[in-house]
């Protein structure tokens, strides 16, 4: 959250719906989650005014999180994906809920860099190269799982691939892209998918994935092409027979309350919640909607009397 001493307008919500598929083959060797995550892209861009290259990192982010959550077995259970390279944009990071609802923000929203050598958005540029990726899965016991590996690419897809071989040793294949419009930055589609393999896969699994996905298209081709999260499965992995597990519609959903901004005023302990009560209106912004929560020096008072 930011904390600001002078009065904003309150922003309103956006309703989006993204489109989220798991399925498994029909051996029990493999699974695949795909998603188009286009209007949630589309909605963090217009909270957080993101600039190209930053929207294809904060939107390949968000996409990698709502399946990633998606796998989450409890209700209330949450991940949370964070990338740091020491590049220009700052830390990238997304927060899921185990029914792939996603919101995230990112250090610096406006920065622009020049194309790479192959002519894309300058994602590993923006995020860089000198980090770690970070996921800390909540899963309702008394610590949070947390599980840190270096940076292969800053691409973000190739950091996520190489998370999920070193810290769970799940042999996966990730993909992952958002695609703009080149003059105003406009979200076209955006979506990704992910292979993992089962403990049941034998080198004859993994030979079969790789001649299926050998000549795939960009997931933002399959996509602005009009193929459904299923038929992305299905085309990724053709070698294979695979069975629909669930479908699901995900949004960006912040969480955000007056409550839990209250508590997290509290938190501050006495010497910033005094520091706060000097002046008339506190104002706190949320990092992820950019909803606006006001307090009375009053409000501040009382909190600081429960401290």
């Amino acid at each position: 959250m930011t904390i600001h001493k002078e009065p904003y307008l309150r922003l309103g919500k956006a309703k989006t719906m993204g489109k989220l598929v798991r399925m498994i083959d029909e051996e029990g060797t493999l699974s695949v989650i795909a998603a188009d995550s286009t209007d949630i892209v589309r909605e963090m861009r217009s909270i957080h005014g993101t600039s190209k290259v930053c929207s294809a990192a904060l939107g390949r982010m968000l996409t990698a999180a709502t399946m990633m959550g998606s796998t989450l077995k409890g209700k209330d259970d949450s991940i949370t994906v964070k990338i740091n390279g020491g590049g220009p944009c700052g830390t990238v990071l997304a927060v899921s809920d185990s029914d792939g609802n996603v919101r995230g923000c990112i250090g610096k929203a406006d920065i622009s860099l020049p194309l790479n050598k192959k002519g894309k958005l300058d994602v590993a540029g923006a995020v860089g190269k000198n980090g770690f990726v970070t996921v800390i899965k909540d899963l309702g016991l008394k610590e949070p799982y947390i599980g840190k590996t270096p940076i292969v690419s800053g691409e973000i897809a190739e950091d996520i691939t190489s998370y999920y071989a070193v810290s769970e040793q799940i042999p996966t294949v990730c993909a992952l892209g958002v695609l703009t419009e080149h003059d105003n930055g406009e979200i076209i589609c955006a979506g990704g998918f992910m292979i993992q393999l089962l403990p049941t896969a034998d080198d004859t699994i993994i030979e079969r994935v790789e001649e299926s996905i050998k000549d795939l298209p960009p997931v933002t081709k399959m996509l602005s092409d009009g193929m459904t999260p299923e038929e992305i499965c299905k085309k990724a992995l053709s070698k294979f027979n695979l069975q629909l597990l669930d479908e699901t519609n995900t949004a960006y959903r912040c969480t955000c309350s007056r409550e839990r901004v209250e508590k997290a005023l509290i938190a501050t302990g006495k010497s910033g919640l005094s520091e706060m009560a000097e002046d008339e209106t506190t104002e706190v912004v949320c990092n992820f909607c950019h909803k606006k929560y006001h307090f009375s020096k009053e409000e501040i008072q009382k909190m600081l009397k429960r401290v």
